[in-house]
């Protein structure tokens, strides 16, 4: 199961109920990307959150490599 290296989101376990109460499992994944990132002048490929992506993108602190 895919989880954000930035940040540790990872899927979430719950129930679906319905109107009689039955119960079944869910599982509500996160907006995972795999993304090529420069970290210390290194290209390295994470897992990283649409939130993270926007995050890091606002504090101008994104850098995705390109090939």
């Amino acid at each position: 199961m895919a989880k954000c290296h930035v940040c540790g989101k990872g899927p979430q376990f719950g129930h679906n109920r319905s109107h009689a109460l039955n119960a079944t499992r869910k599982i509500s994944q996160p907006n995972v990307f795999k993304k090529h990132l420069v970290i210390d002048g290194e290209t390295k490929r994470l897992n990283v959150c649409a939130r993270c992506i926007r995050t890091l993108e606002k504090k101008g602190k994104l850098q995705i490599a390109t090939k």
